[in-house]
């Protein structure tokens, strides 16, 4: 039976889509597979993996109503190995999903489409609201990379989503920094806050594009669903108790330097060569107008940059996870940094000068 015929493009930019999240090997070998289901003449192809599901379509013109499942990642590397402008046909045949493509035949199996899981839908709590989903990346994306991986605190494995009235804060932490980011969006909404899961956070980020287009939010009980680009993307939250954040971020710190984020960035990247490659630190010295910073491993070897600063305080001698500073340099996208200290036993605060919707904090270590 003849499901669809088409062009490659078609059939790729959906399963991209949803494959992100599909594990090879899964205990559950339906999880391993999309999908496919023809209605009222649109493709849709949806994959879970029981946390997180992701839907999305595409026009097939006139189709026959069908569902199937397949090897999600066989059938998007098949797909994506076929040349650009190539027609492809799928056919349906004795528990088999053909897919042809000029003199290429490729059969793959399927499990029964009636098997496949979905997330039942939780019930609306209220939380609403759309904004670009160029702020929504934007904010994802400076700060997941703080988020923790495979820690026992499992809600730290995740990123906290705090709206009320008409902002968005993003906090991630792994308990040895902190990030924090926030955006408006018009409308209002009462105070919610969820955590999502890291897979969720980094899928997002993958798929929504750098453009003004909107990206819808609802949260709904356990579960927030977002809608963008065609795309439907649903998420159970991690149960669990987030830090409180507002006490992690440090006020009133006296001693503080605004530097070129990429002098730093650079100063950094070289000094980490010769840093110890299990601790990974790096020591600042900051003296008048000077900042050093050193970094030395296990051979004796050392790596030593002195950089000009604009800087009167105290003297101050302190050191940090040399990683932890490079990866705020790596993802922000501000021209200059300002560093705030306390003394040598205190976090450092990085922010970005005249925006106060950004902060970064690093608990020193000692070297």
């Amino acid at each position: 039976m003849l499901l669809i015929q088409t062009d490659r493009d078609t059939l790729l930019k959906p399963l991209q889509a949803v494959t992100g999240i599909v594990e090879r090997r899964h205990t559950l070998p339906i999880l391993s597979n999309v999908l496919i289901e023809a209605r009222q003449n649109q493709l849709s192809f949806l994959a879970t993996d029981l946390e997180i599901q992701i839907s999305t379509s595409a026009e097939g013109g006139k189709l026959a109503e069908y569902a199937v499942t397949a090897a999600a990642k066989k059938l998007h590397d098949i797909l994506r190995a076929l040349p650009d402008n190539v027609p492809v046909a799928l056919e349906a045949q004795n528990n088999r999903l053909q897919v042809k493509a000029g003199k290429s035949r490729f059969n793959l199996q399927t499990l029964p489409a009636e098997d496949f899981p979905r997330l039942a839908e939780g019930a609306q709590t209220g939380a609403r609201f759309s904004l670009p989903q160029r702020a929504l990346r934007q904010l994802f994306l400076e700060v997941q990379y703080a988020m923790a991986q495979q820690d026992i605190r499992y809600y730290l494995n995740g990123l906290l989503l705090v709206v009320e009235e008409a902002s968005a804060k993003a906090v991630a932490t792994d308990g040895h920094r902190l990030a924090y980011a926030s955006t408006s969006f018009e409308g209002s909404v009462p105070h919610q806050e969820v955590i999502l899961p890291r897979k969720a956070v980094l899928e997002l980020a993958k798929l929504m594009a750098d453009v003004d287009e909107p990206v819808s939010v609802e949260i709904l009980q356990n579960q927030v669903r977002f809608r963008f680009s065609n795309i439907t993307l649903v998420s159970k939250v991690v149960d669990g108790k987030f830090p409180d954040y507002t006490r992690v971020i440090p006020e009133n710190y006296q001693k503080h330097f605004v530097i070129s984020r990429e002098t730093l960035q650079q100063a950094l990247q070289r000094a980490a060569i010769l840093s110890n490659e299990k601790f990974r630190g790096v020591r600042f010295v900051l003296t008048e107008n000077s900042l050093k910073t050193v970094c030395t491993n296990s051979e004796q070897e050392e790596a030593q940059e002195e950089l000009e600063i604009e800087y009167r305080g105290d003297a101050l001698d302190i050191g940090f996870n040399i990683t932890y500073l490079l990866d705020v340099l790596n993802n922000l996208d501000a021209e200059s940094v300002d560093l705030s200290f306390g003394d040598a036993n205190s976090s450092v605060l990085v922010s970005v000068p005249g925006n106060p919707d950004f902060k970064y904090v690093v608990m020193p270590m000692r070297i």
